[in-house]
């Protein structure tokens, strides 16, 4: 038997954001929109190099033997049911750890949300705008769960990107299947039972696939929702709930002791007014210009602007210290990566790389780039300097002093790409360009390109969807 639903303002997080998936009408303004629209570009350009990957190829092979479909997975021409595709196009989507960073979840939102939507939006015959909707709607609970158990289960070690992906997922996934209250709620409480994820499998194929699990989690859970699957509805917040169980048993000291928490981190499930504000604006995104972890980039940012304007070699160098949040420093814990994938969570090869180089790009990432000795060879300057304290209250501070003694200092609060720095429409499609160019045909790239400028107005998704199943070079 359904529950009875409980008033709109409600302490249930799980009735809260049921009754606003169902309820809240379609009336986004044009910024969130457009927002919306320039993350599935984004995520659309970095899926096609990541396609190619060992960990995407590895999970479309997999999921093949499973059966056919109406749904596209990027790279292959078989098409699969919509959460084997949802697996591969999020695997896909964060397997060169290019995709965007959204903080209220301190996740990868959009290579959850969009792989899941995408697929569920070819099996349900949905258009474009209704993609539109359903993404900003799973942003917005993504963001509104993570900002009840962040920033400590974010930094204690689980990988939002997979425990909270699957509950944004579910809820973009129940909002374009237009399910009512109760469904919708049961879909966000079926989703924690498939929510997981360590952040000890950072630098392993495991990580990327956690975003394509999560994808294909959020299908399943509102599709068993939908067939009238019930469950528990205290799985956010009650005695053994995500709150407690994925922060730890000293939750509620935690939360009554914080104090200024970043991008709205209270440790509480807001309720009340689940849709004000609206995320997708007041947070915006962090689009990376780097293919690495997100909590290098202020780091980069600031090596990067500080040898433009002095123009400084390696040889000249006798130290770089960065003083960071202690998280960042955890994030990134390979010192001496021996492979690509640990490559990517290593603040010693991405600095030095580009301190060598001047750059820091997908090129980076072979096995003999990462063996480099002339980059190895410059690890003893990096010296980290962890802080015990929330990202918004530690700033990243690097200081190069040169081999004659003089000191450079720079302090960067948030990366470019961010809220505070935003990319420009041209530069979403000169990232686009520089990840498709490599790997498609001139000819696809521009009807690709074309599908993306005519999707929040496409009667369906079939264009950009099969563009999306060419097999990429």
């Amino acid at each position: 038997m359904d529950f009875i639903l409980e008033v709109a303002v409600t302490l249930n997080p799980l009735s809260a954001y049921g009754n606003w998936l169902a309820q809240t009408p379609d009336h986004w303004p044009d910024d969130a929109r457009h927002s919306a629209w320039r993350e599935l570009v984004d995520q659309i350009g970095v899926t096609i190099p990541g396609a190619l990957e060992p960990a995407s190829r590895i999970a479309a092979k997999v999921v093949s033997a499973w059966g056919h479909g109406p749904c596209a997975a990027a790279g292959q021409s078989q098409r699969l049911a919509a959460p084997w595709a949802a697996l591969v196009n999020g695997t896909a989507g964060h397997a060169l750890d290019l995709d965007d960073n959204f903080d209220p979840s301190k996740s990868h939102a959009t290579t959850v949300l969009y792989p899941a939507i995408l697929a569920l939006a070819e099996q349900e015959e949905a258009d474009g705008n209704a993609c539109i909707d359903a993404y900003i709607c799973g942003l917005q609970i993504i963001g509104r769960v993570g900002q009840g158990v962040n920033p400590y289960h974010r930094d204690r070690g689980w990988h939002a990107t997979a425990t909270l992906g699957a509950v944004g997922a579910a809820a973009a996934c129940a909002r374009l299947m237009k399910l009512d209250e109760s469904r919708a709620a049961y879909a966000l409480s079926l989703s924690t039972s498939m929510a997981a994820g360590f952040m000890t499998q950072f630098g392993t194929m495991a990580k990327p696939l956690h975003a394509g699990l999560a994808a294909k989690a959020g299908i399943m859970a509102a599709s068993f929702a939908r067939a009238g699957m019930n469950a528990g509805m205290h799985t956010l917040d009650g005695k053994n709930g995500m709150n407690r169980l994925m922060v730890g048993p000293d939750y509620e000291d935690l939360r009554d002791t914080l104090t200024n928490p970043d991008h709205g981190h209270t440790m509480t499930f807001q309720t009340a007014s689940v849709g004000e504000p609206l995320l997708i604006l007041e947070h915006a995104f962090r689009v990376k210009r780097y293919p690495n972890c997100g909590a290098s980039h202020r780091a980069l940012d600031g090596l990067a602007i500080l040898r433009a304007e002095h123009g400084f070699e390696a040889k000249e160098i006798a130290s770089i210290d960065v003083t960071l949040p202690q998280v960042h420093v955890n994030n990134l814990m390979y010192h001496d990566p021996q492979d690509p994938l640990e490559a990517k969570f290593s603040f010693e090869y991405a600095l030095c790389t580009l301190l060598l180089t001047g750059d820091f790009n997908l090129g980076d990432f072979t096995q003999e780039a990462v063996m480099r000795p002339q980059v190895r060879a410059l690890y003893p300057l990096i010296h980290l300097h962890g802080i015990d304290a929330l990202e918004g209250a530690c700033p990243t501070q690097v200081k190069i002093t040169l081999q004659d003694g003089q000191v450079l200092e720079i302090v960067r609060k948030m990366p470019l790409g961010s809220k505070a720095a935003p990319f420009s429409d041209a530069q979403y499609w000169e990232k686009f360009e520089a990840c498709a160019a490599p790997h498609m045909k001139t000819d696809d790239i521009v009807g690709m390109r074309q599908a993306l400028e005519d999707f929040p107005t496409a009667k369906s998704v079939t264009n950009l969807s099969h563009y999306l199943a060419q097999s990429f070079i």
